[in-house]
């Protein structure tokens, strides 16, 4: 198996490794062992029709770009002023 990691995880790894003596192989093991037991134990939320029907209406919202950015939307929940960031090819989104 062959797996692709961004340098700085590299180097997060590497330092792990060193200080704890290990291989990189069983260092990944052990977090792949760790993740594995972690997500057995997460809750299954299976969503309502009703709640499917409410995501289909937001994904087909998107796709219209009608949408607020992650930044747009920390800004609004800051209460700073709105800056666009891209034009936008829509109607204008009502104020939230």
């Amino acid at each position: 198996m062959t797996v692709s990691l961004p340098p700085e995880m590299v180097a997060d790894i590497e330092k792990v490794r060193r200080t704890e003596r290990r291989t990189r192989s069983e260092l990944v093991r052990e977090a792949l062992r760790v993740y594995f037991d972690r997500i057995r134990t997460l809750p299954v939320y299976t969503p309502t029709r009703q709640e499917l029907r409410e995501i289909e209406k937001g994904r087909a919202e998107m796709r219209r770009g009608n949408y607020y950015t992650l930044d747009e939307f920390s800004r609004w929940l800051l209460g700073r002023p709105h800056k666009k960031s891209r034009a936008k090819t829509v109607a204008a989104r009502p104020e939230a």
